[in-house]
């Protein structure tokens, strides 16, 4: 359609010049959830064209948290390219980003593909290599965050980072729903939560994601890095800030900004 390919093409430019856009619902009131997810993959074959590469999913707006702060009432997604994958204690910088915020999340690393058409929470359990925890950065293309839910859609899911912790915990080892994790803002503690923010399971998540990626023709693969969705509000983020989160079972992420 022209208009998910006009929309693709703002929204890799706008991240490419890191420069902020109109909302794509003020400019076409009427666009639908299917074509902002067509603006989504027309952007990602752009990234693609580039020479980036996927190498997994993030699930956003999974918990009551993030679903009140920016005002929508379901679940979306965004692809995670290795460009967007830094190293934890590498000083990350923010002049790459427009408005970024960070949020802390559980996430999954596969062992097998998974079939989004027969996808069950067992079928997720068989198919995860470990848990590790794990900070998402993310950024709105949208000009100040004044975004609905078709716009944060096209915006690739709002995602524009990820660090992963060094631990790798077996999901026989975790009880995902009773972990407790607490968050620290340059040193001090911000918030907490738990694994039950993530619909109840992050493992429903997963679930989730594989069956609204296979509406489009999509599947999680072999090896893919899967973000199950924040447990608390995402945190505005500023040059010199240090954030760590500890994960009870899992260990903690640090992520540091410059």
């Amino acid at each position: 359609m022209p208009v998910t390919r006009e929309l693709g093409r703002e929204i890799y430019e706008a991240e490419r010049d890191v420069t902020a856009i109109a909302p794509f619902t003020e400019e076409y009131p009427g666009i639908t959830t299917d074509e902002a997810y067509g603006a989504q993959l027309q952007y990602v074959q752009k990234r693609i064209a580039d020479g980036a590469v996927v190498k997994g999913k993030k699930i956003g707006l999974t918990s009551k948290a993030m679903q009140e702060m920016l005002g929508v009432d379901r679940p979306d997604y965004g692809n995670i390219f290795d460009d967007m994958i830094h190293e934890e204690g590498e000083p990350i910088d923010t002049g790459r980003y427009i408005a970024p915020r960070v949020e802390f999340e559980i996430a999954f690393v596969l062992k097998a593909d998974i079939d989004g058409e027969t996808v069950t929470v067992e079928k997720v359990r068989e198919a995860i290599d470990y848990v590790v925890p794990a900070a998402e950065i993310i950024d709105s293309r949208i000009r100040d965050w004044k975004i609905k839910f078709e716009d944060t859609v096209a915006d690739n899911g709002s995602s524009a980072g990820a660090v992963f912790g060094s631990g790798q915990v077996e999901l026989e080892a975790v009880d995902l729903p009773t972990v407790k994790m607490e968050v620290y803002k340059n040193d001090e503690k911000l918030d907490e939560g738990y694994g039950s923010a993530v619909l109840g399971n992050p493992l429903e998540a997963v679930v989730w994601l594989s069956r609204a990626l296979h509406q489009y023709g999509i599947s999680l693969k072999k090896g893919e890095k899967i973000l199950a969705g924040a447990l608390t509000k995402a945190v505005d983020v500023r040059a010199g800030d240090s954030f760590k989160a500890t994960f009870e079972g899992l260990g903690e992420v640090e992520v540091i900004f410059s």
